[in-house]
């Protein structure tokens, strides 16, 4: 039984095979699968993959920073819609950027710091984008987690310290194919930061785990970040996966 947190299974690299691809995750005990949202243009085709796979399926809302340009705005009037339209699962996938673009640095954080409200304001957990911004994420949330704020870090890669300091604020570290990358450096750190408040991912179609670097990734693959997780940890791939299960159903109220 594992739940896959965080796949973008409405893009267009699963359109020729969608189907099969859900299959082959509900063959590897995959029993949940939670979609982030990008911008406006991806909420109808993330909406229409939760009817076709009712119940197994689950949307989010949220506008990705990398999606934040000057007409943040009007993006936010659509998550704003939405949000007052029906019930979503997380306010994701939010939060900054500064590897791809710092052009639209002020308007990322006034998103984010928006969106941070929202899910306060509908008691919802939030999912963070923080690439290359981790410190400075960490920095603005601090306000909105004394007033309740909960939600994750997405994909993360920090150091001990900062793994440390989001699971003191209460947050969970989303952890995905990185974990199998060979000089990625976060295999040598999981046995001290531990399985505690840790949920797994694949980010789907993004970044496949060991052996499938490098081509699509897809939410099957969530099992070779068990079986890496549980080497690094010196737990069962059973034990790892009814762990980060119960963190998951625990954050997003499944």
């Amino acid at each position: 039984m594992l739940i896959e947190t965080h796949a973008h299974l409405y893009l267009k690299d699963f359109h020729k095979d969608v189907n099969q691809v859900i299959l082959r995750a509900k063959e590897v005990g995959i029993e949940k699968i939670l979609m982030p949202n990008i911008n406006s243009q991806s909420i109808k085709p993330m909406l229409a993959i939760e009817t076709s796979y009712s119940n197994f399926c689950l949307p989010m809302i949220g506008l990705h920073p990398c999606s934040v340009n000057s007409n943040y705005e009007n993006e936010l009037a659509e998550v704003s819609y939405w949000l007052k339209k029906r019930k979503f699962i997380a306010i994701g996938e939010i939060g900054t950027d500064l590897y791809w673009d710092q052009s639209f640095w002020p308007e990322q954080q006034k998103a984010f710091l928006q969106q941070a409200q929202w899910a306060l304001d509908y008691d919802l957990p939030i999912v963070i984008h923080s690439r290359s911004s981790l410190v400075e994420t960490i920095d603005l949330i601090r306000p909105y987690v004394i007033k309740g704020l909960k939600g994750v870090f997405h994909c993360f890669s920090g150091s001990i310290s900062q793994a440390k300091e989001i699971k003191d604020l209460g947050f969970y570290l989303g952890i995905g194919g990185v974990l199998t990358f060979k000089n990625g450096g976060l295999n040598k750190l999981m046995s001290e930061i531990g399985i505690d408040q840790i949920i797994l991912e694949t980010d789907s179609p993004f970044l496949a785990p060991k052996p499938h670097r490098g081509k699509r990734n897809e939410p099957s693959y969530l099992t070779h970040i068990v079986r890496e997780l549980s080497l690094c940890l010196g737990m069962s791939m059973q034990e790892i996966s009814q762990i980060t299960t119960k963190h998951a159903q625990t954050l997003f109220q499944l």
